[in-house]
């Protein structure tokens, strides 16, 4: 992938190419991953203050834990992917959410992020401190596995929803 990819913090300067990019998947239907993506971007400022407030545990709700959001941008600067990392693990995203989910927009995709995104996302939870990564996909989601996998993605058991959901869990240790 001759394509220079890095993560960076959301920021203002990115506003364009973020709406673009939430457009993209709003206008495709699909769930949006990682769940901060979800936020609505039309009040840009306050949306980074609560992705900033996020990272430092600040006004979290009851019961949720600190995470941090960034960005994948190309050399052309556009945001063609986003991860959320957990700080810590909470009994539920133990079972189902894990330390890192990300996700890439849809006109990016089978080009190779996906892999670059968790690589990347793995350097990050090293600077937390976190030395065993659990990483997490539904069942089926052939691409999200083998990214798993690649990364160093070792299986452990599986969790199943109540609605018989299928979770396939993985650890990655982060040396």
């Amino acid at each position: 992938m001759g394509n220079k990819v890095t993560l960076v913090k959301p920021t203002i300067n990115l506003k364009k190419q973020y709406l673009e990019f939430y457009q993209e998947w709003k206008d495709s239907g699909e769930d949006m991953v990682p769940w901060v993506i979800e936020k609505d971007p039309s009040d840009f400022q306050a949306m980074l203050s609560f992705i900033e407030n996020n990272s430092k545990g600040v006004n979290l709700p009851a019961g949720w834990v600190p995470d941090s959001t960034y960005w994948l941008v190309d050399a052309g600067q556009n945001v063609v992917g986003a991860v959320n990392i957990r700080h810590s693990l909470t009994e539920a995203l133990l079972n189902a959410g894990g330390h890192i989910g990300y996700g890439i927009r849809p006109s990016a995709r089978r080009k190779g992020f996906a892999t670059k995104i968790l690589a990347l996302s793995l350097e990050k939870t090293k600077e937390l401190g976190i030395d065993r990564v659990l990483v997490v996909c539904d069942k089926g989601n052939i691409g999200s596995e083998k990214t798993i996998i690649k990364n160093g993605g070792k299986p452990d058991e599986d969790f199943i929803e109540e609605n018989g959901n299928v979770i396939k869990r993985y650890w990655i240790q982060n040396t």
